[in-house]
């Protein structure tokens, strides 16, 4: 019987082959117009509740920590969703199977899955200038929870043991330390990465991923400069 982690692997490594839609992957820009993103993001919702209050915190937040030190910025990036969001699954929150959300979708629901933590904080840490190839958005499979999983993994440098962001725990720590994690593969707006026995390895290009494709172009709707 085929293990449904790699199942959903390969399923999702396919949909990197043959999707035709291309990743316009440039720098985020730096200070997003909230009052613009509000307001798209009402026409295109509806009233936003109790999301509006915590979309102003989520810029407050990223104000506080423009300046600061970038293991100061993933504590505080990491501290905030696991606190304003809480876990729901896609089913729940959204009705369908699988569906990535934006930061600002999130926010509005107060509710979202492991890749909608993950996404949001790639994003907030990316608008506070931590370089793309710092960050990886990570499949892993979740060994006690015997589930697929996903989370932030922030590298050091680029042979460093990266660190993890993690929506089960709100602690960071280094990969080596989640032995509770079993990376199945990585990707950011440059690249994709599946681990290996010498270590990570790209195997191809992220650009590609329709459902990425998608997201970027939720996020634009929503009044982001990317």
């Amino acid at each position: 019987m085929a293990n449904p982690l790699q199942s959903t692997a390969c399923r999702i490594l396919a949909a990197f082959a043959l999707s035709g839609c291309l990743l316009v992957a440039g720098l985020l820009q730096a200070d997003w117009d909230f009052t613009r993103i509000a307001a798209n993001a009402q026409k295109l919702y509806g009233p936003l509740g109790e999301g509006r209050g915590r979309i102003n915190d989520w810029q407050r937040m990223l104000t506080e920590q423009k300046d600061r030190a970038q293991a100061e910025q993933l504590q505080a990036v990491n501290r905030f969703f696991n606190l304003r969001v809480r876990f729901r699954d896609d089913l729940q929150v959204w009705r369908v199977q699988d569906y990535w959300a934006t930061p600002v979708e999130a926010l509005i629901k107060g509710a979202g899955d492991c890749e909608d933590y993950a996404i949001a904080k790639y994003f907030s840490l990316r608008e506070l200038g931590i370089p793309s190839e710092k960050l990886r958005i990570t499949y892993v499979k979740a060994l006690r929870l015997n589930q697929a999983h996903m989370v932030l993994t922030y590298y050091p440098s680029p042979s460093a043991v990266p660190l993890v962001l993690d929506n089960l725990i709100d602690t960071i720590e280094p990969a080596s330390e989640r032995t509770d994690l079993m990376p199945v593969y990585a990707f950011n707006a440059e690249g994709l990465w599946l681990p290996g026995s010498g270590g990570n390895k790209q195997v191809g290009d992220s650009k590609r991923l329709s459902r990425w494709q998608d997201l970027l172009q939720k996020m634009r709707a929503e009044g982001f400069d990317l």
